[in-house]
Parts: structure tokens; sequence; C-alpha cells
């Protein structure tokens, strides 16, 4: 389907689009989510941590290759994390952002290096709201704005708005640089819509909606905080989305951005809310970096017993964790590095 298509698609359909919202995210608090089978995914690492452009391709990981010069291949990394990820339902293409990573400018380059179609692009979403995953955002929005349909869905979770700060050892509070609402609404370009529940946002990929804390050492550190009125209070992350799809014949594949309210709590909402418990693939940020070692062996621990096909941890997951999952988990570990495409089908 052409964009044009898709708006005016869209357009007609709006009404009862709503209407089917409404009941199925009435429906999704008591039932689950019937999820569809995706015949292939396809996951491309905007930007993470890492990036190695001589890395070879590894199982189900490809790696950036150059076609006209050795450029090409030497994209931007940082302290941030961005996706552009790809479902085919019914043979039929779909495609959404999610996060939007820290460096406006190495953002556009590796969007434009690894030749990612903006104007087929659905859904924006954010996991939530920290700079490393939306500084970029704004910037870069205004700079493709011909390129992006107006009215795109800009997804959020609950308390999106409600600012994000960090404690400091000193006891200092620093701005974690909070997305404000009129930001967004200034560029007359996207529909905000901030979710409670699991929702579809393109076909074959769900926002998993709250994260239920069920482990009992997963705890979110004191340090981060976030605006209740007048006060600053310990961020519970309430609202922090993390993606799930279906891999026809595999398994669940969950993509998180940070899992504050942890990887493992992350997998289990996703294999609660699916009711589906074979687990394919578990990639992203999962805010390990700094735990102690006995946490770090905890986590490995119950993925190992949710036993995926693939472990991918990466950004926010820090150098003991991810060198502890390689040890651990050799047969599932893949080394994530920026542009890396994983393609599922």
């Amino acid at each position: 389907m052409n964009r044009r298509n898709f708006l005016n698609v869209t357009a007609a359909t709006g009404a009862v689009l709503l209407m089917d919202n409404i009941i199925h995210e009435s429906a999704t608090a008591l039932q689950g989510v019937k999820i569809e089978e995706v015949e292939k995914i396809v996951i491309t690492v905007i930007t993470d941590n890492y990036t190695d452009a001589l890395r070879p391709h590894y199982k189900i990981a490809r790696r950036p290759e150059g076609t006209k010069s050795p450029m090409d291949i030497i994209l931007h990394a940082e302290h941030g994390l961005a996706y552009h990820v790809e479902t085919v339902v019914n043979a039929e293409s779909h495609s959404f952002l999610f996060d939007f990573g820290t460096d406006f400018q190495g953002i556009k380059r590796n969007i434009e290096l690894l030749k990612i179609d903006l104007e087929k692009i659905e859904a924006l979403i954010l996991s939530h709201d920290h700079f490393d995953h939306q500084a970029a955002m704004v910037e870069l929005l205004t700079d493709k704005k011909g390129d992006i349909f107006k009215g795109i869905p800009f997804y959020v979770g609950e308390q999106f708005f409600a600012g994000s700060y960090m404690r400091t050892s000193s006891d200092n509070f620093v701005s974690l640089l909070a997305l404000k609402r009129e930001d967004i609404e200034e560029l007359d370009l996207v529909k905000i819509i901030e979710i409670k529940l699991p929702k579809q946002i393109v076909p074959g990929a769900y926002l998993i909606g709250k994260i239920d804390q069920v482990t009992d050492y997963e705890k979110i550190p004191p340090v981060f905080l976030t605006r209740r009125g007048d006060q600053l209070v310990q961020d519970d992350f309430i609202g922090e989305q993390a993606i799930v799809m279906n891999a026809k014949g595999k398994g669940l594949v969950v993509l998180s951005g940070c899992a504050h309210r942890g990887i493992v709590n992350t997998i289990r909402q996703a294999q609660k809310i699916t009711g589906i418990e074979k687990v394919h693939a578990a990639i992203g940020g999962f805010h390990l970096t700094g735990a102690k070692p006995e946490l770090i062996l905890r986590t490995i621990t119950d993925i190992k017993a949710i036993r995926p096909d693939y472990i991918v941890p990466f950004h926010c997951t820090g150098f003991e964790a991810i060198t502890a999952f390689a040890r651990e988990m050799p047969d599932q570990f893949i080394l994530n590095t920026t542009g890396t495409r994983y393609i599922i089908n």
C-alpha cells in the first residue's frame, strides 16, 4: 500500500478503528492479546553504544555492508538507542520507528546509510522519556517532515510527560531532558497517543502496556526521579514500553528499550499478555550496567529458564552483564553492533 492509499484508508475508517480500539483495549485487560503471526521481522538497530565495521554476519544478525565506499559502513555510535522495525503480515510490509537516540546528525547519517525509507513509516514510539532515547527526535522529525505523513501516530506510555531526573552522588538533581508535549505539538506532524494497555501499533507488532514487577530482585534504582505535582519522587517507570511480535512458527520476539522494570519482568509480561510461552529472541537494553554480580547472575538464571533461541543484550546492559550472557549462554548470545539487522523469517 502506498502512502496516498494508506492516508485515504485511514481517513475512511477512522471512526471504525476508534471504536475497535476502545473495544479491543477493554477486552485486553481481561483476556490478553490475540497476537497474529508475523511472516517476517526485520529489526534494524539505527544506533547503539557499540560499532564494529569488520564484524561478520552471525546467525540472524546481518551486518552493514558497503556498496560504494568503506565509509558506507562507518556508522555513528553513541550512548543512545534507536530502532527501525518492519513486519510482514499476509505478504504486506509495515514499519515503524522505536526510540530516536541522542545525536541528530549521527542518527540522520545512519538512517541515510542504512537506506531506511521514512515515507513508509506508519508509527512512532518512545519506550520512555530519557535523553538517550529521544534527544534527537524533534530535530529529526523537523528535518524529515516532508517524508513523514501528517497525523502519524506517536505512542507513549502512561505519565510520559511527567518529567525525568537523576539524583547525583552529591545529592543534586539533574534533568534527563524530558520531552515536553508542546515540543511535539509544535511540529504539527504527529498525533500523540498515550497508552496504558497492550496495543497493536502496526499489524504484527504490539506495545505490551504496563509491565508487572513479579521478580523480587529487579528493583528500580532510587537515583531515578520523576515529578508528581510539585514533588520529585522515585520514578516507577509505570509507562515504559516494550514491543512484542510473534514470529511464525518460532515464538515471541521481545524488543526492549531499557527495561527499567526488569528484562525478566518484561519478557514474562509479553508471555502473559499473549498467552505464548515460547520466546524466540529477546533483544535490546536490559539495564544491568553497574549491577552487582549476583543480580546479573540471577537475571541470567531466569533468562535461561525461559529458554530463548537468541539473546541480544546491548545499550544499557553494561559490559559486565553482556560478557556474562556471552559466557553463560554462548549458543544463544549475539553481540550487537550499530547498523545490525536482525532478520527473522
